[in-house]
């Protein structure tokens, strides 16, 4: 672990190990902390930011640069290392740490234009000021599936604001954490300012909700265990931003592009194996073209290459874990008992180099209905239920039958329709004949269970500042 500028053991020399879910060894043991840990690292960067939110904004810039070069040169090794321990294939590894060190780079910018204001005053003799401040201590909480970028997208705004901060990374994936605040070391960050504690998640989140000096809580991860940090969170009225689960629906209306449609619907299903908060997850087509479409994707999909993510010319690598490939078996196996057509795919892949893994075959289903637990539920897994409808209101009730509200994507031609359909649909980030919502400059979040604040784009510093009015009189 990583606090006060120095690496260190959890208490107890307590440790925990690392798999590769490509074949299920242990790759490494790292450092398992608790509650009296988190303690420590929340001092520390209570201690730091006395110092670090009195940096001036083109110092903390510098700094952020600084972090974004050393990333970039140092992109392969990082990408290594996250395939390693999570799966995804290398190239797709190095994308996201490349986008991650981009977050850096653009937030270094954002950091020189936290303006103010001066509203205009009741009387002559005063003037209102307006100033914005760094909230203080971040408690960062982020998960496996994208391991490198989620660390960066929360501290890139969090330090360009002035704040310091504690991370704790998902256990599944503690390396890639690891790596970075090897960066962040290089890069000279001064001492406390970011911390990384890994192991037990209750206790170092339960530090994170009573410790004083965190005052801003940052999570991604399941609804579940958000709603429990909220409510946990009101104690102390500790300001929170949750990017939560997500269940995006994919509507493809009979006057797309169905080319576009279903080579969009293969790149965003299947990033990650479809481990991924706003892959599409229910896949409503208009029933005139749904089976031209579902041949279509069917042989799209089959051209999918599953293996080690170190293999070259592999698509997608395994799930994270036994439990998630469990996961994704129950969704398809209930499905199919209530009704729905096994089209393609459906089981665990076995034998060879999938033996010891946590693979499971690239899947499409049709004839799926809203009783199914995989309408219901997030599957997290490389399944494409396809449903039909037959009118644009029944697309739009359907999309917006979920108590999520991530993500969306359709596609059509229809300019009046575009209009209708976004103004419609109940998402906090919607693609229009486009399957990719993740850009730096563009704010990412949710409504609805799915949780609020944002990340990316000017907004995303928003949540890391506080307002602070100034009544002077002359």
């Amino acid at each position: 672990m990583f606090m006060d500028g120095a690496w260190t053991d959890a208490a107890g020399l307590r440790q925990s190990p690392v798999f590769n879910p490509a074949n299920g060894e242990e790759i490494a043991r790292v450092s398992y902390g608790a509650y009296e840990d988190a303690v420590l690292a929340v001092e520390a960067a209570s201690r730091a930011f006395s110092v670090w939110s009195k940096v001036s904004a083109e110092e903390r810039a510098h700094y952020l640069r600084k972090v974004y070069q050393l990333i970039y040169e140092d992109a392969d090794r990082l990408a290594e290392i996250m395939t390693l321990e999570q799966g995804k294939p290398f190239a797709e590894a190095k994308g996201e740490v490349l986008w991650g060190a981009d977050f850096m780079l653009w937030y270094a910018e954002e950091a020189r234009r936290v303006y103010g204001e001066i509203v205009p005053p009741y009387k002559t003799t005063q003037k209102i000021l307006v100033q914005r401040h760094p909230i203080g201590v971040v408690g960062a909480i982020t998960p496996w599936n994208f391991p490198s970028s989620m660390i960066t997208r929360k501290l890139a705004p969090a330090l360009a604001a002035g704040c310091t901060a504690v991370v704790k990374p998902a256990p599944e994936t503690p390396l890639s954490a690891i790596a970075l605040f090897e960066i962040f070391e290089k890069a000279g960050l001064p001492k406390g300012t970011v911390n990384l504690v890994l192991g037990d998640a209750a206790g170092i989140g339960r530090a994170m909700l009573e410790h004083p000096a965190v005052r801003k809580l940052s999570f991604t991860g399941s609804t579940e265990v958000g709603k429990r940090l909220l409510e946990q969170s009101a104690q102390q009225v500790k300001k929170m931003s949750l990017e939560l689960g997500g269940h995006a629906p994919y509507i493809v209306f009979e006057d797309a592009d169905m080319e576009a449609a279903v080579d969009g619907l293969v790149m965003n299903k299947f990033q990650n194996n479809g481990q991924t908060c706003i892959c599409a997850n229910r896949i409503f087509v208009q029933d005139t073209i749904a089976e031209a479409f579902i041949e279509r994707f069917t042989q799209k999909m089959a051209e999918i290459r599953i293996g080690s993510g170190f293999t070259e010319g592999v698509h997608a690598g395994p799930l994270i874990h036994e439990k998630a490939l469990l996961k994704v078996q129950e969704h398809v196996e209930d499905a199919v008992s209530k009704g729905a057509r096994l089209v393609a795919g459906g089981a665990r892949l076995q034998g060879g180099e999938y033996e010891s893994g946590f693979y499971f075959a690239p899947t499409v289903l049709c004839h799926v209905t809203p009783d199914m637990k995989i309408f219901q539920e997030e599957t997290f897994g490389p399944v494409a239920p396809i449903m039909t409808f037959r009118t644009e209101e029944e697309a739009v009730e359907l999309a917006n039958n979920t108590p999520y509200g991530l993500a969306a994507y359709f596609y059509t031609k229809d300019m009046g329709r575009t209009m209708r359909v976004a103004d419609a649909l109940a998402y906090g980030m919607i693609g229009i004949n486009e399957a990719v919502l993740g850009y730096v400059q563009a704010p990412f979040g949710g409504i609805k269970q799915s949780g609020f604040g944002r990340e990316g784009g000017r907004q995303g510093i928003d949540d890391y500042l506080e307002y602070k009015y100034l009544n002077l009189n002359f």
